[in-house]
């Protein structure tokens, strides 16, 4: 072996020893990248699910959407702001069944930074936008729901009866603060009633209850009343049908929403009292006819 042939076998095994590291480090690469794709592919899976089961039932409930420790940050300071503006302050058996259902407060937004810092949370909306497949939605209005403890039922109705709006591109994330198990009155479906045309006449009564669960019955359309986990979020269209129980838990059931409409829906003409009110406290200087844009409806993703 000549003097210079002995290096030249350890430069020749260090190159070997360098491409095997190489080859190691591009196929963890590759494995890794691999992972990362099938991650992709069952997230794609998962949210075509998501949309199937929206468009075919008019709902759906997504798990894990916040974490507890978010949740209660929420809870704490959206509670605070709903017992300092609530002015439905009649005892229980005094009041009439709509007020019997819940405290409503709408436009925390507007009131309270951490109200503003939920509703204009990301994620809600581009879940929102992926079931109305749009690029953009915009907010309509928030509203805290807090069914007290002894609170009524909440009639069965679909929302958009209330809305003067031009398109059905509406959508409503129902988001529990706490786990809400039955006692406490969680928002249940009837699912596919999006396309029942009967009812969409009706206000939220006795009388909706009474005509709508007749309806809903005779049509067979399934309800689907299940407890909400904590974290879990729902999806509604705004011809959903949909009511609750009454709260017989010793707890307030605290719900915060935020209802989502396609960027592009105009104001139609007021047909009822209810739509003069909404446009009034939600699309102030929106005319019949424009896009609803006013300084209360921003894009929210």
């Amino acid at each position: 072996m000549g003097p210079h042939a002995e290096e030249r076998h350890r430069n020749a095994d260090d190159r070997h020893d360098q491409q095997n590291g190489h080859d190691d480090a591009r196929h963890a690469l590759l494995a890794g990248e691999g992972q990362a794709v099938q991650a992709v592919y069952r997230a794609a899976s998962e949210d075509r699910q998501i949309i199937e089961a929206y468009e075919r039932d008019g709902f759906v409930k997504i798990k894990d959407v916040f974490n507890a420790d978010e949740l209660a940050y929420y809870r704490e300071h959206i509670s605070s702001e709903v017992v300092r503006r609530n002015t439905n302050i009649a005892p229980l058996e005094e009041r009439d069944t709509y007020h019997k259902a819940f405290l409503q407060i709408t436009n925390l937004w507007r009131t309270n930074d951490v109200a503003r810092q939920f509703v204009f949370e990301r994620r809600l909306a581009d879940i929102a936008a992926m079931l109305l497949g749009v690029q953009r939605v915009r907010l309509y209005h928030d509203q805290a729901l807090y069914k007290e403890p002894g609170g009524g039922i909440t009639p069965w109705h679909a929302d958009q009866y209330y809305w003067p709006l031009s398109s059905e591109k509406t959508v409503t994330a129902w988001v529990p603060l706490q786990a809400t198990p039955l006692e406490m009155g969680p928002l249940a479906f009837a699912a596919g009633s999006h396309r029942m045309k009967f009812g969409r006449d009706l206000e939220i009564s006795d009388e909706s209850e009474r005509s709508l669960r007749k309806a809903l019955e005779s049509g067979r359309f399934k309800e689907v009343n299940e407890a909400f986990e904590l974290g879990e979020v729902s999806f509604h269209s705004g011809w959903t049908f949909h009511h609750t129980g009454a709260n017989t838990s010793g707890q307030a059931r605290a719900v915060m929403t935020v209802i989502y409409m396609a960027d592009g829906i105009r104001l139609i003409e007021p047909q009822r009292k209810w739509h003069y009110a909404d446009w009034e406290a939600f699309m102030p200087g929106v005319q019949p006819g424009e896009v609803v844009d006013s300084p209360l409806n921003p894009v929210l993703n």
